[in-house]
């Protein structure tokens, strides 16, 4: 049985995660309303991962005899300067996100819960990728510095994502 403290957590992460897919929708919409397709479809894809991860969560609580409530979302900022400002906000965002699942490793560390450290491990490795990835993007931007030509193939690029 999963303690109820370690319930809580799980909880409130999921309604983190659901944010973190409510800001990458409004990230992915501001970016279609730049004309930039690839980094909308990239920021979708991310979005859906997001909604992918609250889902894992949500799933381990009701393996593990826990009942999983929701909590109002709130409402992200709905507009950047250009794409350099959205990925490093995504960034930011995800740098946030890698410290809330290490507080939750921590804690279930403390408990001595084995099952939730096992699973926590997915999201840490996740979290590297995570951060790696809009990292990349934010170094292929700095190098275009701002040229039209560069941000045409960057988001060219960034449209030729696939699911991972």
């Amino acid at each position: 049985m999963i303690s109820k403290k370690m319930t809580k957590a799980i909880t409130l992460q999921i309604n983190r995660e659901q944010f973190s897919a409510y800001l990458y929708l409004a990230m992915a919409n501001d970016a279609m309303d730049k004309g930039f397709k690839g980094a909308a479809k990239w920021f979708t894809m991310q979005y859906e991962e997001e909604q992918e991860h609250a889902m894992k969560f949500a799933k381990y609580l009701q393996e593990r005899g826990a009942k999983v409530e929701q909590a109002a979302i709130e409402g992200p900022k709905t507009e950047w300067k250009d794409l350099l400002e959205m990925f490093k906000d995504a960034l930011a965002h995800e740098k946030l996100v890698t410290g809330w699942i290490n507080d939750l490793n921590t804690l279930a560390i403390a408990e001595k819960d084995y099952a939730t450290q096992n699973m926590l491990v997915w999201f840490i490795n996740e979290q590297v990728e995570e951060e790696g990835s809009a990292q990349d993007v934010i170094w292929m931007l700095e190098m275009g510095g701002g040229s039209k030509g560069a941000l045409f193939m960057i988001d060219r690029k960034l449209g030729e994502r696939e699911d991972d």
